[in-house]
């Protein structure tokens, strides 16, 4: 009898069906296999079962260590929660820089949540000046891009902001969604 190794997207979908049903064990080795033969969203899925401590001890160094692998090829959640993971001082080095460089990576490909962070980012001032205009912008495009909650942050930061500033952000988030349809 010959057996025939299950394709990549079957490991995935047991490991994704795992997961789901609390089975981290079983998720765990499907993707880490996968994520060690490169498969992007094995990576960041195999990080973030460390960023969270699904199954294993939490580790947000080794997080960090998939989640580039990961971002590295353009995965847009991995790109998010690397940026996250250098915004907040948990287990790695704090470096506001280096979060901005990979939360507008995910934003750009419109990743509500990395919209979310950049907001953020804009509204204090971490990792590059603070703008009122473009945290107002960034969390325009993540309420478009279905985060309801960054509407109450926009619309907060709309009354630290005069008529022509909200007008500039709002015509940047147009630009900004007509470029990226």
């Amino acid at each position: 009898m010959t057996l025939f190794a299950l394709p990549a997207w079957a490991v995935f979908q047991e490991g994704d069906d795992a997961f789901n049903c609390g089975d981290y064990e079983t998720a765990l080795r499907n993707w880490q296999s996968l994520a060690e033969q490169g498969n992007a969203a094995a990576q960041c899925n195999v990080g973030y079962m460390y960023d969270q401590g699904l199954g294993i001890p939490q580790n947000y160094t080794k997080a960090a260590r998939w989640y580039r692998l990961a971002a590295e090829q353009g995965d847009a959640t991995a790109q998010c929660n690397l940026g996250c993971i250098y915004s907040d001082p948990d287990g790695v080095p704090e470096d506001y820089v280096e979060a901005v460089k990979w939360l507008r990576l995910s934003a750009g490909q419109g990743h509500a949540l990395a919209q979310f962070y950049m907001g953020g980012m804009y509204y204090n001032g971490e990792g590059v000046r603070e703008d009122y205009v473009l945290a107002h912008m960034w969390w325009n495009l993540a309420v478009t891009h279905g985060d309801s909650s960054a509407a109450s942050l926009r619309d907060d930061v709309a009354s630290l902001m005069t008529p022509s500033q909200i007008e500039e952000a709002q015509r940047l988030a147009r630009e900004w969604l007509a470029a990226h349809p």
